[in-house]
């Protein structure tokens, strides 16, 4: 197996032992980096991007961001939590709801396959409040084309499905026999290795591969409201962070009593979620 070093390397074994006392899954024997960038705003085209890790084992895989995981491993801790509130303070007073010069998260998602056995168990926030439910394993139903390109120096084949409300494109690579992939992707003879919908709203596309050895796939923990994820299902959910990402400040005006506005007025969302079918 051809083989992409990863940009960064080292992040999690510095910053996995934060969760020593967390459950451990599985051991990560592949390592995956996918560049994701998703537009915030179709109508000026306003794109944001994040650093997607997939953690392979060999029963359990894990997807998540790098600077979610980041902030969450930082708040674990109490002195963690101080330094990043006092982060948090300055940048705010700065720069109100708009800042982002802080360990900030950015998309919120870990996403276990497998976990159950033969299911997915997803977990997500909104403000102060992170929530668990349990999802499908593999639920898209891919077509297989003839077209082929090259990713990384893999040859890859493209598939194509539609997925609770948008239409999608995966590369895959049959060299990587793993059926996984970023987010809830996956179901493929071989690792999806880019995958966007129509119009390149949301995109992934893998950046570096790395094999690993004993390096734990541990289930993170809420850091976060009562410290404890609040279970619901993927509908409520999904309604639930359409409101909330509607109006934020409102929404966090509602839990806290603060208002983080300073007088501005509220953004408006001009996009819709990954998943559409919640409406």
């Amino acid at each position: 197996m051809k083989l992409i070093i990863l940009g960064i390397t080292v992040f999690l074994l510095t910053t996995l032992s934060i969760e020593i006392n967390s459950q451990v899954l599985d051991d990560c024997v592949l390592k995956c980096q996918y560049k994701y960038t998703w537009k915030f705003d179709t109508i000026k085209n306003k794109i944001r991007d994040d650093l997607i890790y997939l953690q392979i084992g060999g029963v359990v895989s894990k997807c998540f961001s790098y600077y979610t995981f980041q902030s969450d491993s930082l708040r674990s801790t109490p002195d963690g939590q101080k330094v990043w509130r006092e982060l948090f303070t300055k940048a705010i007073e700065k720069n109100g709801i708009k800042a982002t010069n802080f360990p900030y998260k950015r998309m919120k998602t870990y996403v276990y396959k497998n976990y159950p056995q033969g299911k997915m168990t997803v977990t997500d926030g909104l403000s102060l409040q992170d929530y668990m439910y349990e999802d499908e394993l593999h639920p898209q139903e891919w077509q297989m084309t003839d077209s082929t390109k090259t990713i990384l120096d893999y040859t890859c084949q493209q598939a194509v499905c539609y997925f609770r409300g948008r239409y999608w494109t995966a590369w895959f690579a049959p060299d990587i026999p793993v059926n996984d992939g970023p987010w809830k992707f996956g179901g493929l003879p071989g690792l999806i290795m880019e995958v966007y919908d129509r119009g390149h709203q949301y995109h992934f596309t893998i950046v570096g591969l790395q094999q690993v050895d004993h390096e734990p796939i541990i289930f993170s923990p809420t850091n976060v409201g009562s410290k404890k994820f609040e279970q619901t299902n993927r509908i409520d959910f999904l309604k639930a962070k359409k409101r909330y990402l509607m109006d934020m400040n409102g929404y966090i005006q509602m839990e806290t009593g603060i208002d983080l506005s300073n007088g501005e007025p509220a953004n408006i969302m001009r996009y819709d979620l990954m998943e559409r079918d919640y409406k």
